[in-house]
């Protein structure tokens, strides 16, 4: 398994001051649907502070140039991303690097941090010169939910055998607000909130 090296990203701000676009996206890779279920949550903490909010799977976005700042999320498999989340960064780099865009995967099941339960991870080796080119605000890891009943055979074996964690819903839904609340609070801050020039 290659690991990501855990970089500090501390989200200071890049160019001039720009004025406020309210539009976010939230997107997400997700095979069983539980990273859709944190990405959902994380648009709802993200409306209640009157952000204009779309939420939306990776796969079909072809235009990200509308929106003011991105919030990515990814599950995680075997250290991995699902491979469109890698096509989305490619194909997007350079408006993302223009925005403000904030990361997060989740996956990591069993007690404990779940920086720690993935032994310091925080992206994928494949993604990491491309993100070290975007600068996200920040970069944070969530646990995760597997459920025995929608993996399929090798899946599971390989959640015994290689990563030996538990199956079991482990998400922490108040860590997971309180990281989307971090973010409208940082929203308030616009510099670094681009406004479509078209």
């Amino acid at each position: 398994m290659h690991f990501g090296r855990a970089n500090n990203y501390s989200g200071s701000m890049v160019g001039e001051e720009k004025a406020m676009n309210n539009r976010i996206l939230v997107t997400y890779a997700t095979k069983y649907g539980a990273t859709k279920e944190i990405a959902e949550r994380i648009g709802e903490v993200l409306r209640q502070t009157d952000l204009q909010v779309d939420i939306l799977p990776v796969k079909g976005i072809d235009d990200v140039t509308p929106y003011g700042a991105v919030v990515l999320g990814c599950a995680v498999y075997i250290g991995k991303w699902p491979k469109e989340a890698g096509e989305f960064l490619k194909a997007h780099e350079k408006v993302l690097a223009e925005r403000s865009l904030w990361l997060f995967s989740s996956g990591p099941t069993g007690d404990g941090r779940p920086v720690d339960l993935l032994e310091g991870w925080q992206v994928p080796a494949e993604q990491q010169s491309i993100i070290d080119r975007i600068q996200p605000r920040n970069i944070t890891v969530f646990h995760g939910n597997i459920n025995p009943d929608k993996v399929n055979f090798i899946e599971k074996w390989a959640v015994k055998s290689l990563v030996k964690k538990p199956f079991g819903d482990f998400r922490d839904w108040d860590a997971i607000a309180s990281w989307a609340a971090s973010i409208a609070n940082a929203l308030k801050n616009v510099e670094r909130l681009a406004v479509p020039t078209h």
